[in-house]
């Protein structure tokens, strides 16, 4: 094995398969494998891995690669779906209470700020769109499954709707399906 690849040499790995070099190291190489989609430090002197294509060039780590790109998304993608916005509740509903009154008068009612309520519902709303991003980038679904699974997450919006009358703003409540085209 050539102990000098340059970034973009394509290379055969006995247990991960083919892959492109796409950063270098003093001891190794960041290789991207399609079997594994993602990439993984091999030593430079790793005897199992096969030169396919050299790329001209030198072996050199002061370039912007497909692994910094990859590790700059995987930062902000991970930011982001961790990030709660901060959605406003409706005026009056303000220090408001909610109270769950049973119907058999010999149990207690339950009192519950209508602020933490709405905060959970909030925090359902965001999972929700946590798991259609999700659906939409998963790499082995088909397309028709992510319809039908995205149809779910639709129909489970619709049945929130009852709770649009607490926020604020209209552009953060929940959207169900409608009968238009």
């Amino acid at each position: 094995m050539d102990t000098n690849l340059a970034v973009g040499s394509r290379v055969d790995h006995a247990h991960f398969g083919k892959g492109v070099i796409v950063d270098t190291a003093l001891e190794f190489y960041i290789i991207w494998f399609k079997s594994q989609q993602g990439t993984k430090s091999i030593s430079k002197d790793y005897p199992d891995l096969k030169t396919i294509a050299a790329a001209e060039g030198q072996a050199t780590s002061d370039t912007i690669t497909i692994a910094d790109i990859e590790q700059a998304l995987h930062n902000i993608l991970d930011q982001r779906l961790h990030d709660t916005q901060m959605v406003p509740i409706g005026p009056r509903w303000r220090r408001g209470n909610m109270i769950l009154k049973p119907g058999d008068p010999t149990l207690q009612s339950k009192e519950i700020p209508i602020e933490t309520f709405f905060h959970k519902i909030v925090m359902v709303r965001d999972r929700l769109r946590v798991m259609e991003q999700k659906i939409n980038a998963h790499k082995v679904l088909e397309d028709d499954e992510k319809v039908e699974l995205q149809q779910y997450i639709t129909a489970v919006y619709g049945s929130l709707t009852t709770f649009n009358v607490l926020f604020k703003e209209t552009h953060h409540q929940f959207k169900g399906m409608s009968g238009k085209d």
